[in-house]
């Protein structure tokens, strides 16, 4: 039996379908619901494909108001609701339940107001993350956290994942960009928190509301932070004998004072995926690289290079090659960002999400190179090395039994041992359904209490994004501890 299970769909919601069906149409119009079962496959799964569950319906609001008006009828009946950006969620963040209703936010999509002088951007949640830099590199300016599928990935799950990206070790994440969001809540009120200002008053509800992963509420839409363009950019690569060197060699770098703009880690068996993927020009006769890029005029550049190569030099690399061209440099980030679809061309695979501190690079590549002999399983890393954050895939065979069940536990060891090095579960992938019963590996009972307590507020009868964060018993008895104390 997988470890992973889903909660037992509420009859009385089941019974109710026709009705509900018709009331979401008279909120949000005929075209904007889906309840054909088979047109609800489309949304039956994210990017985590190992679990599946159609909805009961879906719902594709054009406007904030629309989905007030569709929170009003599910917040009426009682049924539970999946907030949706663009279904790239690899922690199962978006996987529908049976009885629920998916508010996707894919038509939300337009450019509301952009600021130049002041320097933001509002947009409608559902543009997708590489749209955003669309909308203003003409006036040379970019939005910086870049997810490897910012191609595809909506602001709406950049925001309730807390997403990073290759360039988040200067830039930081989704957090570090976002002024200010339109926030739908269950009940359908529309509430605007922050917005295009430094330091807004009162309690720091926008850093409450980044990453919670639809526990709150439906955001629509987002101020963010844009930034002027640098002077200019170059990576360099550099290939070593073994990971544990490569880890240790990003941790000197980051002891050395250099601040890169991104260090980018991959193993062995994925810089071969990339390479026959995408031709980038990367070494394939080395057991690690480190893609490190630094940035701005030409003699700031030269100079962090040097000093860069000058730390390297002392782990005996045996590959360093710096970009020569704009060409070369977007060579080397299309194999990158190519990562993951790379893996998929190969086998089956789970990508992991953990943090650790950079000290404990070379331990946890190490033990993570053990586990996988003990349990027979291969594992390609590739991950944002600067701040730590792991993206080991664990390869197995959908199609043999046993082998996804023990995918999944090698999953949970990498993550437990990531939270006993110091570091955490989730990075930027969200807990999801994936590490939700993880949690109290890494919480107390009253650090959960605290979380349930803030859910409580936001969302009393637990409707919003059911199944995901807490763990399932945990998360069951809430739900009817707290409709028994409203009945």
């Amino acid at each position: 039996m997988h470890r992973i299970e889903m909660p037992t769909p509420d009859p009385q919601v089941l019974s109710r379908r026709a009705e509900i069906i018709a009331a979401l149409r008279a909120a949000a119009g005929t075209g904007d619901v889906i309840s054909d079962p088979a047109e609800t496959l489309a949304y039956e799964c994210d990017a985590l494909t190992a679990y599946r569950c159609p909805p009961l319906a879906v719902a594709l609001p054009r406007s904030t108001q629309e989905v007030a008006a569709i929170l009003k009828v599910c917040s009426s009946f009682g049924v539970p609701v999946v907030p949706r950006g663009s279904g790239t969620s690899l922690a199962g963040g978006a996987l529908p339940t049976a009885d629920c209703v998916v508010i996707g936010v894919s038509r939300l999509n337009r450019v509301l107001e952009v600021d130049y002088g002041d320097r933001f951007i509002r947009v409608q949640s559902g543009m997708t993350n590489l749209s955003v830099t669309a909308a203003v590199e003409a006036e040379g300016f970019f939005y910086a956290p870049d997810p490897s599928s910012q191609l595809a990935c909506a602001i709406a799950g950049n925001v309730a994942m807390n997403s990073g990206g290759a360039h988040c070790l200067k830039y930081g994440v989704t957090t570090n960009n976002l002024l200010g969001v339109t926030l739908v809540t269950i009940e359908g009120e529309i509430i605007e928190i922050g917005g295009p200002f430094c330091d807004p008053a009162g309690y720091d509800l926008l850093g409450v509301i980044c990453g919670s992963e639809g526990q709150f509420g439906i955001v629509t839409e987002a101020v963010l932070r844009i930034l002027k363009k640098p002077e200019g950019a170059r990576p360099i690569l550099m290939g070593f004998d073994a990971s544990e060197t490569a880890g240790a060699c990003v941790a000197d770098i980051i002891k050395a004072g250099v601040l890169p703009v991104a260090m980018e880690f991959m193993d062995g068996p994925a810089i071969v995926a990339c390479e026959n993927f995408a031709h980038a020009g990367y070494p394939t006769d080395v057991e690690a690289l480190l893609i490190v890029e630094v940035e701005g005029s030409p003699q700031e550049i030269d100079d962090q290079l040097a000093r860069i190569r000058q730390v390297a030099t002392r782990h005996s690399p045996r590959v360093m090659r710096e970009s020569e061209s704009a060409l070369q440099s977007d060579l080397i980030w299309k194999g990158r960002k190519a990562a993951f679809g790379a893996m998929g061309q190969i086998a089956d695979y789970m990508c992991m999400d953990g943090t650790i501190p950079i000290s404990q690079l070379p331990f946890v590549l190490r033990r993570m190179g053990e586990m996988a002999k003990e349990y027979g399983l291969a594992v390609a890393n590739v991950f944002h090395a600067g701040d730590g954050n792991l993206h080991p895939l664990i390869l197995f065979d959908a199609n043999k039994p046993g082998d996804q069940d023990k995918c999944e536990a090698f999953g949970s060891d990498i993550l437990r041992l990531c939270v006993e090095v110091g570091g955490c579960l989730t990075g930027e992938h969200g807990v999801g359904i994936e590490k939700r019963d993880l949690m109290v590996h890494q919480f107390t009972a009253d650090d959960m209490e605290a979380q349930m307590r803030v859910k409580d507020a936001f969302d009393p009868a637990w409707l919003l994004n059911p199944a995901k964060v807490f763990p399932m018993e945990t998360s069951h008895s809430r739900r009817h501890a707290n409709r028994s104390r409203a009945a």
